[in-house]
């Protein structure tokens, strides 16, 4: 099914028109608007008018998050503060948020993809939608919600969390689709197995999934727990939140709404652009968006493009799956987690050495994070009850700091290894 026939199956050529007609617009709105983006085409030697077309788009200066938490909090807003309607914001690695504003058009545009991404999984006017991801400063739940009442589905904003409640809400509204990340999926099927409650007791029949990666085998599992058909959905809050890109039928990548959002794949070293075909980072443009332009955000994700056609009609590019990061963020449970957040949240207490590991793992179905702190010499010899204070005095500071519970060990001195290189703050034991 579509949404958006005409915008979803438009020709190839048609589309690059399009693009680059936006591009143009908005290059010269930016410059004009924004300071910062002003001064980086300066730098560049570059002027608004030597951008032609969309295959000029290379010779734009990349963006990074930490432009914009150089520009904190509304430095890259291209409208007056009046004309922001909404708010939204995602971890960083300091403890401030990265900052996204949105006009009302924005919003629109927002609805409009995800009525898309909700329609490719099969929503319709007689949907019932649960909306089980977070609702707030993170995009996911709000983003979701808008698409659904777009396409004017029945709305279940029962946000994330309160996990026996969200069963009971979903055999008694017999819900259609389920919207949440992947593992919640999957700890809503445990939960359920434990109530005894079989999937052919509820009404689902899909449901979109995103906000950490997830595998073919993940996908399995949550389709035979549940009962339903599972589909990846891809986005972020610098760009817009969900609906990015999303599934269709075929399952066999992720089409990006490129009317929107123009996507490029680099080397992430060279900053080399790469063809479809192989693997790099995803770099993104919003052509439309108006309170936060993005210009070659660089996404940190790594993926692979591909552009041949698809069984579904769809002509939009197609992403793979996120494939890693290049840098060393995590993704837990649909929070953003950096290594440097927990440093700057021990080196500020002053307790403890600065030796620290984030071990991740995945239990029941939900990732958990353990922070191993070291322990100065001084320290070793202290009394257990002391140790245990400090040790959930630092999980209160990493909570507040990373919007995400920890558990904190403190280990022995000289227990995590040490590196001549760079070293291994991270283990990752999910079997994505």
């Amino acid at each position: 099914m579509y949404w958006n026939k005409p915008m979803e199956t438009m020709d190839r050529q048609q589309m690059a028109e399009l693009q680059s007609a936006r591009l143009i617009q908005q290059v010269r709105r930016v410059y004009r608007e924004v300071p910062f983006y002003r001064e980086s085409l300066q730098k560049s030697g570059l002027l608004p008018d030597e951008i032609r077309s969309i295959e000029d788009i290379a010779k734009l200066p990349f963006i990074t998050k930490q432009d914009m938490r150089d520009n904190y909090p509304y430095g890259l807003f291209a409208v007056p503060l009046a004309e922001i309607v909404r708010l939204h914001a995602s971890s960083g690695t300091t403890g401030k948020h990265t900052v996204v504003g949105y006009t009302s058009r924005d919003l629109g545009i927002w609805s409009e993809v995800m009525a898309r991404t909700l329609t490719a999984a099969g929503a319709s006017k007689q949907s019932f939608i649960q909306v089980a991801y977070g609702y707030g400063l993170f995009t996911g739940g709000l983003g979701v919600h808008y698409g659904a009442e777009a396409v004017g589905a029945s709305v279940i904003p029962v946000s994330s969390g309160n996990t026996q409640l969200q069963i009971m809400l979903t055999k008694d509204f017999r819900p259609t689709l389920l919207a949440c990340t992947p593992s919640y999926a999957l700890f809503i099927a445990e939960t359920m197995k434990e109530m005894g409650i079989e999937p052919k007791d509820l009404a689902l029949r899909a449901g979109v999934f995103g906000a950490e990666p997830w595998s073919e085998r993940m996908r399995g599992e949550i389709e035979k727990a549940l009962g339903i058909k599972a589909f990846d959905i891809y986005g972020l809050s610098e760009i817009i939140g969900p609906g990015v890109a999303s599934e269709c039928e075929c399952q066999n990548g992720l089409h990006i709404n490129e009317d929107h959002f123009y996507a490029e794949i680099i080397d992430p070293v060279s900053c080399q652009a790469l063809p479809h075909g192989e693997k790099g980072e995803l770099v993104l443009t919003t052509l439309t968006k108006e309170g936060m332009p993005m210009l070659r955000y660089r996404t940190r994700d790594l993926a692979v493009l591909d552009s041949a056609p698809c069984a579904c009609g769809r002509t939009l590019v197609r992403m793979s799956k996120v494939l890693g990061r290049s840098d060393d963020m995590l993704i837990i449970r649909g929070v953003n987690v950096f290594p440097s957040q927990v440093e700057s949240v021990l080196l500020g207490l002053g307790e403890t050495s600065p030796h620290y590991q984030l071990i991740v793992d995945r239990a029941d179905n939900l990732d958990n994070l353990t922070v191993l702190v070291e322990m100065t010499e001084n320290m070793f010899s202290d009394e257990i009850r002391r140790l245990e204070v400090l040790e959930h005095k630092i999980e209160a500071e990493l909570a507040s700091a990373l919007s995400v519970s920890a558990k904190v060990r403190l280990v022995s001195p000289k227990t995590i290894e040490r590196s001549e290189g760079k070293a291994k703050r991270v283990i990752d034991k999910r079997l994505i």
